[in-house]
């Protein structure tokens, strides 16, 4: 069982270490899909936009507005659906920016924050890449070490803990005098009552 666990172990950490260099690339291709999106979301806008231009000053918010208090269903539907867009810009943008960083706080950002969308679509098309910096070799790195011990602690969760015996023959003698001197101070102790 030892042999098992130390191919195994070893197996998960090198695993690890290959997908946690596999994380900065993945990073990268969802930041070029958040990317995409905010370009189709701005060209959709930009007509809009133009109208907002000619007959409210600019404002995008006042045609939003506009539109909402139409009592045309459809006029006022079409105004739920340009506040989307505008809403879409402003995420996508936020997260862009959010992702602008080093990569470990790109990888605490992607993880509590990250659209599912996205992501499915990032990964459905994910080209997996090892890139040699030492940024990516350290996440790399970490990354194996973290899933390594987590690894480690749930074998040992799953084996118990292990009762060794004692190898040293003197800490054998003791424990059976031990256990000699235990049963004959019992014995005394029913003979004297």
């Amino acid at each position: 069982m030892i042999f098992v666990r130390g191919l195994l172990d070893r197996i998960v950490l090198v695993l690890a270490i290959i997908a946690g260099g596999c994380v900065p690339s993945f990073i990268a291709q969802y930041q070029q899909r958040l990317g995409g999106r905010l370009e189709q979301v701005e060209r959709d806008l930009a007509p809009f936009q133009e109208i907002a231009n000619r007959s409210h000053g600019g404002s995008l918010q006042a045609l939003v507005q506009y539109h909402l208090q139409s009592t045309d269903r459809t006029f006022h539907d079409e105004g739920r659906a340009i506040q989307a867009m505008i809403d879409a810009v402003a995420y996508l943008k936020d997260a862009l920016r959010a992702l602008n960083t080093d990569l470990f706080h790109q990888a605490a950002y992607l993880a509590m924050h990250y659209d599912r969308q996205t992501i499915a679509q990032t990964w459905d098309a994910f080209l997996p890449s090892f890139p040699i910096t030492g940024e990516s070799a350290t996440f790399a790195v970490l990354f194996g070490l973290i899933v390594w011990v987590l690894f480690m602690g749930l074998w040992a969760v799953i084996q118990g803990r292990p009762q060794k015996p004692p190898t040293d023959p003197l800490h054998r003698r003791h424990s059976l005098n031990v256990e000699l001197d235990r049963s004959r101070s019992q014995d005394a102790g029913t003979r004297r009552r």
